[in-house]
C-alpha cells in the first residue's frame, strides 16, 4: 500500500491527549500528536491549526423537530438556536487542494449559541469511524506514517501497524470520494454521548448530519479538474443565494452496543431519530480571520447531554488546547 495513500486518510482528524504515552517519555501525548501532525504537514504553518487547518465558516439557524425535545433537555432542542459552522480539509496544509485525496475526510464543526450565552458543539468527519480505539494507538499509527516516508522497510513500519490493527486498516481503505459541494457531504459523529430527557431517561447515540440535497459525488475525472478551492468558494455562494440544509439526526444504541470505542460502526438497522434542521444562509465575514480565535470542542456541553467514556471523545479538548495554543501564538 502506498504511504501517499495512506497519510490521505491518516490526516482525518485533530486529535490529541495528555495521558502518559507508551511511546515516549519526555513529552505528553498531547504534544507528540501535534508535533507528529505538523511534521506530516511540512510545517509548522504559522497561525494554523495542526490538523483541518483550511476551512471556511458561515452561520444559521438549528430548528429542533418535534421529537428532540422527548430524547434531551438540552436547550437547542426545544427551540431555534443561532449557529456557527465550520466546514475543513484534513491536513494540516493550509492551501491544500480541496479535492486532493489527503484532504480527506472533510471535516464540520457546528456550534450552537445558547440564550444564556454560552454553547454547545458538535465536532464531526465526512467518514462513519475512527481508525483507532485509543489516543496511544492513534499516535502508533501517525508515528508510523512519519517513519514510513522515505523508508526501505520491507514491510514498512505503517504497513507493519495496519497488519497488527484492523481498524486502521478499514478506515485508509474506505473510499472517500470528492463531494460535488459541502451542501452534498453526510457528516458523522463517531464518538457517543449520552441524552437525558426533562423525564430522567437516557439514551446513548451518535450524531448523523444529512444533507437535505442529498449525497452526491464527483467522478474521479471531475475531481481531478477541479479547481484548488471548489468546495469553499462554493459553500459561500449556496449559503448566499438559497441557503444549505442538513438533517440532525441521532442513531440510538441498543444493548450490547459498543459505546466507547469510536472504531465500531453500528448496524444500520438502529432507530434512527430526527432531532432537527440545519440552516445556514449567511457567510462569515473574513472568515480566515475569524475562525483563527474560534476552538471548537466537543465536549462543550449542556445539561440534557453527556460524554461516554470513549477515550477518543475524552482526550479531544487537550488535542484541540495544544494546537490552539500554537495557533494564538503567531
Amino acid at each position: 500500500m502506498k504511504i501517499q495513500a495512506l497519510v490521505a486518510v491518516l490526516f482525518a482528524t485533530a486529535l490529541t491527549v495528555s495521558s502518559p504515552s507508551v511511546f515516549a517519555e519526555e513529552k505528553p501525548v498531547t504534544e507528540q500528536l501535534v508535533d507528529t501532525l505538523t511534521t506530516l504537514s511540512g510545517g509548522p504553518h504559522a497561525g494554523y491549526r495542526a490538523n483541518h487547518a483550511k476551512g471556511v465558516m458561515v452561520e444559521g439557524t438549528f430548528t429542533p423537530s418535534a421529537q428532540a425535545a422527548s430524547v434531551s433537555k438540552a436547550t437547542h432542542f426545544q427551540k431555534a438556536t443561532p449557529v456557527l459552522v465550520r466546514y475543513s480539509n484534513a491536513t494540516g496544509v493550509p492551501n491544500i487542494p480541496d479535492a486532493n485525496g489527503n484532504a480527506f475526510p472533510k471535516g464540520i464543526a457546528i456550534r450552537f449559541q445558547l440564550p444564556d450565552g454560552t454553547a454547545t458543539d458538535i465536532v464531526s468527519i465526512s467518514v462513519n469511524a475512527f481508525p483507532t480505539a485509543t489516543p496511544e494507538d492513534f499516535l502508533g499509527l501517525l508515528n508510523a506514517v512519519r517513519d514510513s516516508q522515505g523508508s526501505t522497510a520491507k514491510p514498512s513500519p505503517v504497513e507493519q501497524f495496519l497488519g497488527s490493527h484492523p481498524a486502521a486498516l478499514k478506515f485508509v481503505t474506505t473510499p472517500k470520494p470528492a463531494p460535488v459541494s459541502f451542501a452534498t457531504q453526510p457528516f458523522y459523529g463517531v464518538n457517543t454521548f449520552e441524552f437525558t430527557n426533562a423525564a430522567g431517561k437516557t439514551v446513548f447515540g451518535r450524531y448523523q448530519i444529512v444533507p437535505v440535497a442529498g449525497a452526491k459525488f464527483l467522478s474521479q475525472e471531475a475531481a481531478d479538474k477541479a479547481a484548488p478551492d471548489y468546495l469553499m468558494t462554493d459553500i459561500v455562494e449556496r449559503v448566499k443565494t438559497g441557503g444549505v440544509q442538513y438533517k440532525l439526526l441521532l442513531q440510538l444504541a441498543e444493548a450490547g452496543d459498543e459505546v466507547n470505542n469510536a472504531t465500531v460502526v453500528w448496524p444500520d438497522s438502529r432507530k434512527v431519530i430526527e432531532l432537527g434542521t440545519l440552516t445556514l444562509n449567511k457567510a462569515v465575514a473574513d472568515s480566515k480571520a475569524a475562525e483563527k480565535p474560534i476552538m471548537f470542542n466537543p465536549l462543550q456541553l449542556t445539561d440534557g447531554i453527556a460524554p461516554s467514556k470513549d477515550p477518543i471523545l475524552l482526550a479531544r479538548p487537550a488535542a484541540y488546547a495544544v494546537s490552539y495554543g500554537r495557533r494564538l501564538a503567531h
